[in-house]
């Protein structure tokens, strides 16, 4: 039986990475995001990486909505027996500062940022309670440790994320579940679309993707809790 792995906003960028080098692992790969077109893609392209036949869930979901990430939850458990990796990828960057954002920014971003990750997450982790296993991995930044002018409600959804983390890893660790915070710096994603600087500014979505395969296949008997990752030459 196929090991699995759930990705929340997974069409593109590093969720999109995570997921295709799981399912050329050999993983069953359940992937979610807004665009059933980029979806569909997505699907197909993952069947065909995988080196033996795999299970894809592709749901279109607005993770921002709690009744669609919770349907999202319910169709993972209904399908796959167990699971083994979640990876809460999903999230909006929206810059500004706290003072003068456009009204509802902080809702928007905490909505999708860190409200999808907690309602997946009470779907899923009871299933790695019960088998005893499992890996959580939430994505936040290097805005949910340093605070910058921009940042604004982005920041704040972050370091909440680093909140979340910190709560599940106390929660799961007597269940043999590992929690890990990854704290990505500057990634070339279409977040940075536009920016007039070269790609060997940027740390790769690929990096980010080994970098939780890696963390992933430490022994049981060791979590990394908390990993920052930067570009060489640091932030942007």
């Amino acid at each position: 039986m196929n090991k699995t792995i759930v990705v929340t906003g997974a069409s593109r960028g590093i969720g999109r990475a995570i997921a295709l080098l799981f399912a050329k692992k050999g993983f069953d790969v359940a992937v979610c995001a807004r665009s059933e077109k980029d979806l569909n893609a997505l699907a197909e392209t993952l069947k065909a990486a995988a080196p033996s036949p795999i299970k894809v869930i592709a749901e279109v979901c607005d993770v921002s909505d709690k009744a669609q990430i919770i349907k999202f939850g319910q169709k993972i458990l209904a399908e796959f027996t167990q699971v083994d990796v979640l990876v809460n990828n999903a999230g909006v960057f929206l810059p500004g500062q706290v003072i003068n954002e456009e009204e509802g920014t902080l809702e928007k971003l905490i909505n999708t940022n860190l409200y999808s990750a907690y309602h997946i997450t009470r779907q899923l982790a009871p299933k790695m309670i019960a088998q005893k296993s499992g890996h959580i991995f939430n994505v936040s930044s290097v805005a949910g440790i340093q605070a910058y002018n921009n940042g604004g409600s982005y920041s704040i959804s972050k370091f909440a994320m680093r909140g979340l983390s910190m709560a599940l890893r106390e929660e799961l660790k007597p269940h043999n579940v590992r929690v890990t915070t990854l704290l990505p710096g500057a990634t070339l994603t279409d977040s940075w679309a536009g920016v007039d600087l070269p790609e060997s500014r940027f740390m790769q979505a690929d990096d980010v993707a080994q970098t939780i395969w890696d963390i992933y296949h430490l022994p049981t008997t060791t979590v990394i809790e908390e990993l920052i990752l930067r570009p060489q030459l640091g932030d942007i």
